[in-house]
């Protein structure tokens, strides 16, 4: 992955005080730029922009695929590797540092890792705390400052680990700028969950959480920061989000809430003892609560193939929003905390408290056998489709759900799009997280371009792509009960065996003739644990097995998944 240029991308940290015009709505679209107008037509047509954004969804997206669909040549910004006309960026959003209090690295320490390890982006997320959002949030900015002028060719945003509310907890994060600090510490003291009443009823949390959302949303629109993003972090690792909530956060304002861990970090965990911890990955070895959402089953509480239940089964939770024509979209990461095999400790003499971080780490010489983490960048990555090497670009593409991602590199690259049957124009097709709008009756079809991998990751191997599975769903509109978690009409329609142990793999299924809205997404394995889907083998015959705690090694055990592309009647 090639990070080749040099130029100043200070203009990017400096430009958090103003909105760019595409999203300044009093300036009509006769005075806009040619590349601001066409920003602002996505964004539009995205259900992103303007009056209509808080209830968006796919049926309110006219346009989208056009805009989505068109064509990027901006390899002059450096980093990412082209594919499909875009420039893609990898990255991870969750990272804890010294500043977090059950972490000890310094932020310079997680970016030079993720970056040594191919990551061109990466979100900083201590976790919000009492002791953080009085003095860690302000203290940790000159460390991110000073990151982002030392490793140019990286684009380190700073976040937080959000307590949500009567939840779980999200990574939030905000385009660099001199309110990024404000903006962030203020939603911070406001709506963590860690600083409000303990006799706050549950109705009174799921409230703040949802104005929570609506504030970072609104920072925007006053100008406070370009851009405020939310992903809701292991969400199925205790059952305490709802599915209820999660469509409540979506709804609040679909231009900050965008997502939800595909899978969750701390991976490593799984690594057999004496060699590993011998844990769960994902940490997720835990059972229902009286917190819990009562619907879950207790197979929810488990990684499959190292994904989140809501994510990995087919038919379940996540289908159910796209069902709906909710844009929400899936991500990996790290959530690096402390590292496997790592040789640090947190600094002697911390007094977190009172410094609001601890002392930088110390060499210690003992290999941390039992850490469940990863560097950043070392096992998973997020894949971003973006138009160029830019904070702006990375946010966009994320809001815009061009993304997929993949355990262990498992394959170096994809492109997949829907296409009318038969049209193979490199410039055609809609892309990951787009909308193809075609008359009823339209043959469509769905063309992959793989690359496969042929460059040992860093387990030291070269993963092997062994079966590629098409998932197809029946787009049903709206649901009457906000906690349904079923989509009865998704299915794996179609699973390729994967011969082919170098190059470029080409795939291409026909849809068929249009006569009902449907999303199609993909998943890829190494094919070496599966089992039928818990909704059953004609919905899912081989899909990723349910994690055995103790027993787990992540390496053994790769997929991939894209985010969904949406076909609809004109």
């Amino acid at each position: 992955m090639g990070h080749g240029h040099d130029h100043d991308h200070s203009h990017e940290a400096a430009a958090g005080t103003d909105v760019p015009e595409a999203l300044d709505l009093s300036i009509p679209d006769s005075e806009l730029s040619p590349s601001d107008h066409s920003r602002r037509g996505f964004l539009r047509g995205a259900g992103l922009l303007g009056a209509g954004a808080a209830a968006a969804s796919v049926f309110a997206r006219p346009g989208a695929a056009a805009a989505a669909g068109l064509p990027h040549t901006h390899d002059q910004y450096g980093g990412g590797d082209a594919k499909g006309g875009f420039k893609w960026l990898a990255g991870d959003h969750h990272i804890h540092t010294q500043y977090s209090s059950d972490a000890q690295y310094r932020v310079l320490d997680q970016a030079k890792h993720g970056h040594a390890y191919g990551l061109d982006w990466l979100v900083i997320t201590d976790h919000g705390s009492a002791t953080h959002a009085k003095i860690g949030v302000d203290k940790v900015n000159p460390d991110i400052v000073k990151t982002r002028s030392e490793i140019r060719d990286l684009l380190t945003f700073q976040g937080l680990e959000w307590n949500i509310p009567g939840a779980e907890h999200a990574t939030v994060f905000v385009h660099p700028g001199k309110n990024e600090v404000d903006v962030l510490k203020r939603f911070e003291n406001a709506y963590d969950g860690s600083l409000l009443p303990a006799t706050n009823t549950a109705e009174q949390n799921e409230a703040m959480a949802i104005q929570g959302i609506k504030f970072l949303g609104e920072q925007v629109r006053q100008r406070k920061v370009e851009g405020a993003l939310f992903l809701a972090n292991h969400p199925a690792r205790r059952g305490i989000d709802s599915p209820h909530e999660i469509r409540n956060w979506r709804d609040a304002d679909p231009s900050v809430a965008i997502g939800f861990e595909g899978a969750p970090g701390h991976q490593a965990a799984g690594i057999p003892a004496p060699n590993g911890r011998g844990g769960a990955r994902g940490y997720y070895d835990n059972n229902p609560s009286a917190a819990s959402f009562a619907g879950y089953p207790l197979e929810s509480y488990r990684t499959w193939g190292g994904f989140d239940w809501m994510t990995a089964t087919v038919g379940g939770l996540w289908d159910s929003l796209l069902a709906e024509g909710k844009t929400w979209w899936i991500t990996v990461n790290s959530d690096s905390h402390v590292v496997y095999l790592d040789q640090s400790a947190q600094g002697a003499n911390s007094d977190f408290t009172a410094n609001g971080k601890y002392n930088d780490p110390e060499y210690t010489g003992k290999p941390l056998t039992t850490a469940g983490d990863f560097w950043p960048g070392y096992y998973g990555r997020t894949n971003v489709g973006a138009s160029s090497f830019s904070y702006r670009s990375v946010m966009d593409g994320l809001r815009a759900g061009r993304v997929w991602v993949d355990h262990g590199r498992l394959i170096k690259g994809l492109d997949a799009r829907v296409r009318q049957t038969g049209d193979r124009r490199s410039w055609t097709g809609t892309p990951l997280g787009g909308v193809l709008q075609v008359k009823r009756g339209t043959s469509t079809e769905l063309t992959l371009d793989i690359d496969l991998q042929d460059t040992p990751n860093w387990a030291t191997f070269i993963p092997k792509l062994k079966r590629v599975d098409v998932i197809v769903g029946t787009v049903t509109g709206p649901v009457t009960n906000k906690d349904n978690f079923l989509a009865p009409d998704t299915r794996v329609v179609k699973s390729f065996e994967i011969s082919k142990t170098s190059g470029t793999v080409s795939l291409s299924f026909n849809l068929g003739r249009l006569d009902k809205p449907f999303y199609v997404r993909v998943r890829g394995t190494d094919g070496n644990r599966s089992q039928a889907g818990l909704n059953g083998a004609s919905v899912d015959p081989a899909g990723p097995k349910l994690d055995v705690i103790g027993d787990a090694d992540p390496w053994t055990d790769l997929w991939f998944y894209t985010n969904p592309i949406w076909v609809l009647p004109r």
